[in-house]
């Protein structure tokens, strides 16, 4: 039991600081649904996509390699010197490369050619997160929590602040966004470099630079799979043809505002993401410090069957009530959550919400690989799924536009989670509660389809979603506790 609660503990800093974090930075949402079009949105939904996919090749790994070897304290100097000399050089070297390419790249990201400037803050702000990406991995390897989470939160702060002051006061466009962005991620890395100074005290070290590189070099195709599942979706929607548009949104929307539009709404699967990456953080430290001890399997399948509970609670509580949630009054903007403009792609906040729940299920199957130094499997696996993203993408989108990519978003992250727990269980049986589990999702599925199709429209529509929310808890709850059963009988 004291190894989950040292997870849950530590789930618990790391996922204050991102919902804090997270939830700071969504306040920016409805601001930039109020200030610009959707067209507008857009392109910063376009350029932010492309900042996912280049973040691969920017730090290629690295963060997850000091992860693996930075464990050996004895030679944890060495490994963040090298790594952050390796960071630096190549990094350098990418950016410029980019710059070189780009009158090719930008109009991929619907930049003008008067506007280079977006895609060099851009590249300066990809260049500044990779040099702080093996000092943040430093900060949650010693389980300096927080640190690492007041750290985090600060970035989002001063990225808030110099958003409200570029835009309100001196009136400036979407340059604004990359800007502020850029001056928060310079700061952070300073603050970085303070914390994690001493580290720098190691020397380069040709063994650790060729391990680093055989255990990171995998996450390159797995890191472009994984941003392709995660952000082709904009580009396919920005790419959709004048007709298809017209024949399910009107003549008067653009390739652009559908973009925006999906970008938005997008945004309500928000709340998801933070309960996936809040035990992500957490999750990868916990399963190395603890694979080689005595009934971790059972431990394992516990932390499993007690996520999907907070998934299924998350799910429940975002897709009952989307429609609410968009509505809510932001004081002094006189506007709403997300402006009502783009309320026509709500639909689609299910199946994401669903697929970041399945993308859940792909992180807890991760330790089996993590522990048995298999990651060369990743990159088949990730492969894979862009395979499905792009093919249902192409398929779909033209067929049903924005829930055409919603969809594809969701296939992907189910078959790639079913993939990976295929490899896992080789190199580490853990018994995964997977019925339940089934369960618990087939449970929070049916009761927001009974809310849409079969309960509300024979009363009150709020009221409604509220008792079908309180009965789904008292039905998921104890298949979710009953891990707890297994933890007191096992002795942990």
């Amino acid at each position: 039991m004291g190894r989950i609660r040292e997870l849950f503990s530590d789930t618990l800093v790391y996922g204050i600081s991102s919902v804090v974090a997270r939830f700071i930075n969504y306040l920016l949402v409805p601001f930039y649904t109020k200030f610009f079009d959707p067209a507008e949105y857009g392109v910063i939904g376009l350029i932010y996509g492309a900042v996912i996919f280049l973040n691969v090749l920017f730090q290629f790994g690295m963060e997850s390699a000091y992860l693996r070897y930075g464990a050996d304290r004895l030679i944890s100097k060495d490994v963040f010197k090298t790594l952050q000399l390796l960071l630096l050089g190549a990094a350098s070297a990418l950016a410029l490369l980019l710059w070189l390419l780009s009158p090719v790249l930008m109009p991929l990201l619907s930049i003008g050619p008067t506007a280079q400037y977006l895609f060099l803050m851009m590249l300066g702000i990809l260049w500044l997160d990779a040099l702080s990406a093996v000092p943040f991995a430093e900060l949650r390897l010693v389980r300096k929590s927080w640190t690492f989470a007041l750290t985090r939160l600060g970035s989002v702060i001063i990225n808030v602040g110099l958003n409200l002051y570029f835009i309100i006061i001196l009136g400036w466009g979407i340059e604004a966004i990359l800007f502020a962005n850029l001056i928060a991620s310079g700061v952070t890395l300073i603050l970085l470099f303070y914390f994690t100074f001493e580290q720098l005290a190691g020397s380069w070290n040709l063994a650790v630079l060729k391990k680093s590189l055989y255990f990171g070099i995998p996450y390159i195709p797995a890191g472009v799979g994984y941003a392709i599942n995660e952000v082709l979706d904009r580009f396919f929607l920005n790419q959709m043809d004048q007709t298809d548009i017209s024949r399910l949104y009107g003549s008067d929307f653009t390739s652009e505002e559908i973009t925006g539009i999906y970008n938005a709404c997008y945004k309500l699967a928000v709340f998801m993401l933070l309960t996936v990456q809040m035990f992500r953080m957490a999750w990868q430290p916990f399963f190395m410090r603890h694979a080689r001890e005595a009934k971790v399997e059972k431990t394992f399948a516990d932390v499993f069957l007690l996520f999907n509970l907070a998934a299924a609670i998350i799910f429940l509580a975002v897709g009952l009530f989307a429609v609410q949630i968009v509505q809510i009054r932001i004081p002094l903007l006189d506007g709403t959550l997300i402006d009502s403009r783009y309320w026509m792609g709500l639909s689609i906040v299910p199946y994401l919400l669903l697929a970041y729940w399945f993308q859940g299920w792909y992180v807890n199957f991760t330790a089996g690989i993590f522990i048995a130094e298999q990651t060369r499997k990743l990159p088949l696996i990730t492969l894979l799924g862009a395979m499905i993203t792009v093919g249902l993408n192409t398929l779909l989108i033209p067929l049903w536009g924005m829930q055409g990519a919603a969809t594809a978003t969701l296939v992907c992250y189910a078959a790639m989670s079913l993939m990976i727990l295929y490899y896992s269980r080789r190199y580490l049986p853990v018994p995964y509660q997977l019925g339940k589990a089934g369960l618990m999702m087939i449970i929070a599925v049916a009761a927001l389809l009974s809310a849409d199709f079969i309960i509300i429209p024979f009363i009150n529509d709020l009221a409604g979603r509220i008792v079908i929310f309180i009965i789904s808890l008292f039905i998921l709850i104890p298949l979710g506790l009953s891990s707890t059963k297994l933890v007191n009988k096992s002795g942990l």
